[in-house]
Parts: structure tokens; sequence; C-alpha cells
């Protein structure tokens, strides 16, 4: 018999290789001759730079942008061999793990740190940049992402705004 296990995360406790590993576990008491076979997946959140990069065979690194309320967060981001693709997790700089259940207020947290992750892709001259949306404390409209790579966002007297969801108004 052959069985595929294809799980996501469970958010803020276990990544999908950890879920896929369980499951197989619990099946093993029932069929333990059984041919297992783990994908994990991953929706565009937590986990997703995980998956695609060991399905596309990625090497991550870490580089430190803005985190959800500009401090610096140390993130992950992945490339193809030859830097061909970049991988960036938008959770991976402002996911709901990097803030505290108390201050999680979406129209607060922005997206800056994403812009900054696509520039340092850019920099290391990708033809190609896939980012996971999923998982994410913003809701900035992607303000804050775009404000990295050099947009800039007025208000309604053409001063500059803070590039976060509550001014999006």
């Amino acid at each position: 018999m052959k069985i595929v296990i294809a799980p996501d995360s469970f958010k803020e406790s276990l990544t999908a290789h950890e879920v896929a590993e369980y499951i197989k576990e619990g099946f093993q008491e029932i069929y333990p001759d059984a041919d297992y076979h783990l994908l994990p997946v991953g929706d565009g959140g937590e986990g997703t730079l995980e998956v695609l990069s060991k399905a596309l065979d990625a090497k991550t690194t870490q580089t430190t942008v803005s985190g959800p309320f500009g401090d610096p967060v140390l993130a992950k981001v992945a490339f193809t061999e030859g830097n061909e693709t970049a991988l960036i997790e938008m959770a991976e700089v402002c996911g709901l793990h990097l803030v505290p259940g108390s201050e999680r207020n979406p129209l607060q947290v922005s997206t800056k740190g994403v812009g900054e992750l696509i520039l340092h892709a850019m920099k290391k001259g990708v033809t190609e940049i896939i980012v996971g949306i999923g998982g994410s404390a913003s809701n900035d409209g992607g303000i804050g992402m775009a404000s990295a790579l050099g947009y800039e966002f007025l208000d309604a007297e053409n001063n500059i705004i803070n590039p976060i969801g509550a001014n999006l108004e």
C-alpha cells in the first residue's frame, strides 16, 4: 500500500515537515509495511520557504531587515543554484509569530521588510522572485513593501505618510 502525506504547517506550533512525520508515525502503527511518501506543502505563510527550498534545492541565507514595527529582524531568504530565483516568505518579516498577541493590530504592522528582502535578492542578480504572502500580521496593502522599493505615499497635503495600513484613509 502506498500512502501520500501532504500536510501544511500547524500555525505557530509545527512545521509542515513535522506534521508529516507525526502523521506517518501514527499511520505506521496501523500500516507498518506501507510505502510512505511525505510531501509537505505550504499555503504561502509560515513554512512555505522551507517547503519550497527543499523542493527547488535552494540554499537558505539570512539577512537583517525591518520587522513588523520597524525594529531589525533576522529573516531567511533562499536562492536557487546560480541565484536565478529568490524565495521570500512574508511571514519571516511580519508574520504573526513575530507580533505578541497583545500587540496584534494589522493596521500598525508594516511589510517594509518584504521590500527590503526583494532589494536584497535583486542585488544578487536574481531573474525571478517568488514571494509567499500568507501568515502576515499586516494589512498595509503592500505600501510598506513598495516604500522599501522606492515608492512614496502621500496624504491629502502631499506629506509622506508612514507606510502602514492605518494611514490608508
